[in-house]
């Protein structure tokens, strides 16, 4: 049996369409606002062993204490999780994430579950400081657990969890490029 996760930091949806989702999510369960990027900065990214290119759409939002993240895979024939995960068993609940504080908290993290013969089948990076990883957990239901490094997206986490604590429900959607 692998280790406990500690904390349930996130929920991660894979969605046919993410402009939908984070739509339904603020307008029929007030959940926002999302902060959207119409393609998430992934330096690199490994499925099954493999490099892939897979591209993805990302929204985060903040409900109470659990972040919401709905995925749209962006190029559908690129191996991914999310790919294999819409396929398999189409929208819904892919994973629970934990958020790991830093590199050595993270890397604690994966070394609890190797030790119960669990490694992960989709990681890569978005920079240093961002790594994930997602652990193939998914006997109940098809959700998989993934740990986030934070170290560099912290303060922009608390931004996202500050925003919604004062919402009233305007601009939903707030789209944010990366250069």
């Amino acid at each position: 049996m692998p280790p406990s996760i500690g904390s349930v930091d996130q929920l991660g949806y894979v969605v046919k369409d993410v402009e939908a989702a984070m739509r339904h999510w603020s307008a029929n369960l007030g959940v926002g606002p999302f902060f959207y990027f119409p393609q998430a900065a992934i330096a690199s990214t490994y499925y099954l062993g493999e490099p892939t290119d897979a591209r993805i759409a990302v929204g985060i939002a903040q409900a109470g204490d659990v972040q919401i993240e709905l995925i749209q895979q962006l190029n559908p024939d690129a191996p991914s999780a999310y790919r294999d995960f819409l396929k398999e068993r189409g929208e819904g609940l892919h994973h629970v994430g934990h958020f790991a504080k830093d590199e050595a908290d993270f890397d604690a993290f994966l070394a609890r579950f190797a030790e119960s013969d669990v490694e992960p089948y989709h990681y890569g990076d978005s920079g240093p400081g961002s790594r994930f990883a997602y652990l193939p957990t998914e006997e109940h239901g098809g959700t998989v657990v993934e740990v986030i490094e934070t170290a560099q997206w912290g303060g922009f986490f608390d931004s996202i969890r500050e925003a919604a604590a004062g919402w009233d429900g305007s601009d939903p959607i707030r789209e944010i490029t990366i250069p």
